[in-house]
Protein backbone atom coordinates (compact mmCIF):
# COMPACT_ATOMS: atom_id res chain seq x y z
CA UNK A 1 0.00 0.00 0.00
CA UNK A 2 1.50 3.59 -0.96
CA UNK A 3 0.64 5.82 2.04
CA UNK A 4 0.86 9.01 1.31
CA UNK A 5 0.18 12.22 3.51
CA UNK A 6 -2.89 12.81 1.78
CA UNK A 7 -4.40 9.50 2.83
CA UNK A 8 -3.49 10.44 6.41
CA UNK A 9 -5.19 13.76 6.36
CA UNK A 10 -7.78 12.24 4.36
CA UNK A 11 -8.54 9.12 7.28
CA UNK A 12 -7.97 11.48 10.00
CA UNK A 13 -9.75 14.44 9.25
CA UNK A 14 -13.12 13.08 10.73
CA UNK A 15 -12.43 10.36 12.62
CA UNK A 16 -13.88 10.20 16.16
CA UNK A 17 -11.51 9.35 18.81
CA UNK A 18 -11.88 5.75 21.02
CA UNK A 19 -10.02 4.33 23.41
CA UNK A 20 -7.05 2.48 22.13
CA UNK A 21 -7.39 -1.40 23.11
CA UNK A 22 -10.20 -2.82 25.10
CA UNK A 23 -11.70 -0.55 27.07
CA UNK A 24 -15.50 0.00 29.17
CA UNK A 25 -17.53 2.34 29.84
CA UNK A 26 -20.07 2.60 32.80
CA UNK A 27 -22.86 5.20 33.99
CA UNK A 28 -24.94 4.92 36.95
CA UNK A 29 -27.41 7.33 38.49
CA UNK A 30 -27.08 9.03 42.05
CA UNK A 31 -30.51 9.34 42.87
CA UNK A 32 -31.56 11.95 45.48
CA UNK A 33 -34.90 11.82 47.33
CA UNK A 34 -36.62 14.08 49.64
CA UNK A 35 -38.66 12.62 52.43
CA UNK A 36 -39.94 14.43 55.66
CA UNK A 37 -37.93 17.29 54.48
CA UNK A 38 -34.90 15.83 54.58
CA UNK A 39 -32.82 14.59 51.56
CA UNK A 40 -31.26 10.93 50.91
CA UNK A 41 -29.23 8.82 48.36
CA UNK A 42 -31.26 6.25 47.19
CA UNK A 43 -28.69 2.66 47.11
CA UNK A 44 -29.42 -0.79 46.00
CA UNK A 45 -28.16 -3.79 48.09
CA UNK A 46 -26.97 -5.96 44.69
CA UNK A 47 -28.65 -9.73 44.38
CA UNK A 48 -26.84 -12.46 46.24
CA UNK A 49 -27.45 -14.45 43.40
CA UNK A 50 -25.26 -12.13 40.91
CA UNK A 51 -22.14 -13.06 39.69
CA UNK A 52 -20.32 -9.95 39.67
CA UNK A 53 -19.94 -8.24 43.49
CA UNK A 54 -22.91 -9.71 45.04
CA UNK A 55 -24.06 -8.38 47.86
CA UNK A 56 -23.07 -5.42 47.55
CA UNK A 57 -24.32 -1.38 47.93
CA UNK A 58 -23.98 0.25 45.44
CA UNK A 59 -25.70 2.75 42.95
CA UNK A 60 -28.40 1.86 40.26
CA UNK A 61 -26.18 1.75 36.91
CA UNK A 62 -24.22 -0.45 34.80
CA UNK A 63 -22.30 -1.20 31.39
CA UNK A 64 -22.61 1.95 28.19
CA UNK A 65 -23.62 -0.13 25.09
CA UNK A 66 -22.02 0.52 22.16
CA UNK A 67 -23.03 4.04 20.72
CA UNK A 68 -25.20 4.73 23.74
CA UNK A 69 -25.15 8.20 25.27
CA UNK A 70 -23.73 7.96 28.61
CA UNK A 71 -26.57 9.87 30.18
CA UNK A 72 -29.11 7.81 28.55
CA UNK A 73 -27.16 4.42 29.93
CA UNK A 74 -27.85 5.64 33.41
CA UNK A 75 -31.21 6.29 33.09
CA UNK A 76 -32.08 3.26 30.89
CA UNK A 77 -30.40 0.86 33.77
CA UNK A 78 -31.79 2.63 36.69
CA UNK A 79 -35.54 2.21 35.07
CA UNK A 80 -34.67 -1.53 34.20
CA UNK A 81 -33.02 -1.99 37.66
CA UNK A 82 -35.67 -0.19 40.07
CA UNK A 83 -38.71 -0.16 37.47
CA UNK A 84 -39.07 3.58 37.71
CA UNK A 85 -39.87 5.30 34.19
CA UNK A 86 -36.64 7.12 32.65
CA UNK A 87 -39.52 10.42 32.32
CA UNK A 88 -39.88 10.43 36.16
CA UNK A 89 -36.03 10.77 36.89
CA UNK A 90 -34.92 14.31 37.00
CA UNK A 91 -31.54 15.23 35.93
CA UNK A 92 -29.56 18.05 37.39
CA UNK A 93 -25.69 17.70 36.97
CA UNK A 94 -23.25 14.80 35.80
CA UNK A 95 -20.58 14.39 38.48
CA UNK A 96 -16.82 14.24 38.02
CA UNK A 97 -15.59 11.05 36.24
CA UNK A 98 -13.69 7.87 37.09
CA UNK A 99 -11.27 6.50 35.47
CA UNK A 100 -10.09 3.02 36.61
CA UNK A 101 -6.78 0.85 36.69
CA UNK A 102 -8.82 -2.37 35.17
CA UNK A 103 -9.39 -0.35 31.48
CA UNK A 104 -12.41 0.92 32.54
CA UNK A 105 -14.23 4.79 32.65
CA UNK A 106 -17.17 5.42 35.02
CA UNK A 107 -19.25 8.52 34.28
CA UNK A 108 -22.10 9.34 37.19
CA UNK A 109 -25.16 11.76 37.15
CA UNK A 110 -27.02 13.36 40.04
CA UNK A 111 -30.78 13.31 39.48
CA UNK A 112 -34.02 13.74 41.67
CA UNK A 113 -36.41 10.58 42.26
CA UNK A 114 -39.72 11.35 43.94
CA UNK A 115 -40.11 9.51 47.57
CA UNK A 116 -43.40 8.08 45.97
CA UNK A 117 -41.49 6.27 43.28
CA UNK A 118 -39.08 4.94 45.79
CA UNK A 119 -41.97 3.59 47.60
CA UNK A 120 -43.75 2.36 44.12
CA UNK A 121 -40.77 0.73 42.49
CA UNK A 122 -40.67 -2.61 40.95
CA UNK A 123 -37.22 -4.12 41.31
CA UNK A 124 -35.93 -6.19 38.97
CA UNK A 125 -34.68 -9.41 41.41
CA UNK A 126 -32.47 -11.04 39.38
CA UNK A 127 -29.96 -7.93 39.66
CA UNK A 128 -31.63 -5.82 43.17
CA UNK A 129 -31.92 -7.72 46.50
CA UNK A 130 -33.33 -4.09 48.07
CA UNK A 131 -33.55 -0.84 47.62
CA UNK A 132 -32.90 1.64 50.81
CA UNK A 133 -32.66 5.42 51.59
CA UNK A 134 -29.64 7.21 53.89
CA UNK A 135 -29.72 10.44 55.20
CA UNK A 136 -27.29 12.90 53.03
CA UNK A 137 -25.95 14.37 56.42
CA UNK A 138 -24.95 10.91 57.51
CA UNK A 139 -21.76 11.10 55.19
CA UNK A 140 -21.06 14.81 55.89
CA UNK A 141 -20.99 13.67 59.87
CA UNK A 142 -18.86 10.80 59.47
CA UNK A 143 -15.64 10.53 57.79
CA UNK A 144 -14.99 7.34 55.59
CA UNK A 145 -11.71 4.71 56.20
CA UNK A 146 -9.60 5.72 53.15
CA UNK A 147 -7.40 2.98 52.14
CA UNK A 148 -4.64 4.29 49.66
CA UNK A 149 -3.54 0.77 48.11
CA UNK A 150 -1.06 -0.51 45.42
CA UNK A 151 -1.82 -1.50 41.98
CA UNK A 152 -0.07 -4.45 41.78
CA UNK A 153 2.10 -4.89 38.73
CA UNK A 154 2.45 -7.97 37.06
CA UNK A 155 4.81 -8.55 34.25
CA UNK A 156 5.33 -12.76 32.69
CA UNK A 157 8.44 -14.25 33.55
CA UNK A 158 8.80 -14.82 29.92
CA UNK A 159 8.89 -11.15 28.53
CA UNK A 160 10.39 -10.54 25.37
CA UNK A 161 13.43 -8.24 26.95
CA UNK A 162 16.23 -9.82 24.81
CA UNK A 163 13.65 -8.47 22.03
CA UNK A 164 14.34 -5.80 23.30
CA UNK A 165 18.30 -5.28 23.91
CA UNK A 166 18.04 -5.32 27.39
CA UNK A 167 17.59 -8.01 30.41
CA UNK A 168 15.33 -6.47 32.60
CA UNK A 169 13.32 -2.76 32.16
CA UNK A 170 12.62 -0.53 35.33
CA UNK A 171 10.00 1.61 33.71
CA UNK A 172 7.16 0.20 34.03
CA UNK A 173 4.46 2.89 35.62
CA UNK A 174 2.04 1.31 38.63
CA UNK A 175 -0.29 3.91 40.60
CA UNK A 176 -2.14 3.63 43.34
CA UNK A 177 -6.16 3.29 44.33
CA UNK A 178 -7.87 5.07 46.84
CA UNK A 179 -10.49 3.54 48.72
CA UNK A 180 -13.04 4.64 51.16
CA UNK A 181 -15.12 3.32 53.48
CA UNK A 182 -18.17 3.87 54.94
CA UNK A 183 -19.43 2.59 58.02
CA UNK A 184 -22.42 4.53 58.97
CA UNK A 185 -24.54 3.74 61.49
CA UNK A 186 -27.61 2.54 59.51
CA UNK A 187 -28.94 -0.90 59.69
CA UNK A 188 -29.63 -2.72 56.32
CA UNK A 189 -29.41 -6.36 57.45
CA UNK A 190 -26.70 -8.24 60.12
CA UNK A 191 -23.84 -6.83 58.55
CA UNK A 192 -24.96 -3.42 59.24
CA UNK A 193 -23.75 -0.92 56.36
CA UNK A 194 -21.07 -0.90 54.79
CA UNK A 195 -20.49 1.02 51.65
CA UNK A 196 -16.96 1.59 49.96
CA UNK A 197 -14.90 1.43 46.41
CA UNK A 198 -16.01 2.75 43.63
CA UNK A 199 -19.52 4.09 45.46
CA UNK A 200 -17.86 5.30 48.26
CA UNK A 201 -15.74 7.32 46.08
CA UNK A 202 -18.45 9.08 44.54
CA UNK A 203 -20.06 9.85 47.46
CA UNK A 204 -16.56 11.38 48.78
CA UNK A 205 -16.90 13.39 45.71
CA UNK A 206 -19.76 14.88 46.58
CA UNK A 207 -18.97 15.27 49.86
CA UNK A 208 -15.94 17.15 48.91
CA UNK A 209 -17.60 19.15 46.14
CA UNK A 210 -20.50 20.70 48.66
CA UNK A 211 -18.16 21.36 50.65
CA UNK A 212 -15.20 23.55 48.64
Amino acid sequence: MNITLENVINRYKDKTPKPMGKHRFYSVLVPFVEKDGELNLLFELRSRKMNADPGEVCFPGGRVEEGEDFLCAALRETSEELGIPEDRIEIFGQGNVMYGYANYTLYSYLGVISYEDYLNATLSTGEVEKIFLVPLQMFFDNEPVVRNEAVELNISEDFPYGMLGMEDYNGWRVGRWEIPIYDIDYEIDQFGTKIWGLTGRIIRDIVKTMEE
